[in-house]
Parts: C-alpha cells; structure tokens; sequence
C-alpha cells in the first residue's frame, strides 16, 4: 500500500480551505470538502487518479491533478511515498504559490 505525506505548504493550504470553506458554507461542508481532499491524496498516493506533470516553467519535477475548484501538487519521495506538497485555488496565481510553498 501506497502512502502520501502532507508536507508544511500543504498543510498549511489545507487549513485555510477549511477555515474558508466553514465560514463561507458551515461546518458540515468543510469537513466533507477536506474528507474528499483526503480521499483524492489516498487516490494520488495508490496511484488510480489521472495526474499531468507540472509545467516546465515551474521549474520542478512533479505532478498535479484537480480537486473540485483546487489543483493537488505534489512529488514522489525517495522511500516510495507521495509528498503533497500543496493545494491552490484555481484561481491563484500557481507558479508564485506553488514556489511559496515548495520552500517551506
């Protein structure tokens, strides 16, 4: 069995999407937003979800995938495993971003 990481830029990611999504549609709607963000790392992580490469201009190897209105990147890590590396709107600016967390 396949794992995943979630690694600091994520992490951090992944709260502000709850946060938001709590306060913009309730509780009940963020915690099943963040159950199937979970549920599509568990899918990268298997290996059973379509992903792209990121671009080249990023100018990192890796891989993303979409989730609802959010892109998943993340890089497969030396012992096998997944590192999610972050998850950005779709509509922020992705390379800035994706370098922001990328060096945290």
């Amino acid at each position: 069995m396949n794992t995943y990481r979630v690694q600091t830029g994520a992490g951090e990611r992944i709260d502000e999407i709850y946060l938001y999504t709590r306060e913009t549609w309730g509780e009940a709607q963020a915690q099943l937003y963040i159950r199937g963000l979970f549920e599509h790392f568990d899918a990268i992580a298997q290996r059973t979800f379509p992903w792209r490469p990121i671009p080249a201009e990023f100018g990192v190897e890796g891989y993303f995938s979409r989730y609802e209105k959010h892109f998943v990147y993340w890089k497969a890590l030396g012992d096998g495993a997944v590192g999610i590396v972050t998850v950005l709107h779709q509509r922020m600016h992705q390379i800035e971003r994706f370098r922001e967390d990328l060096e945290r």
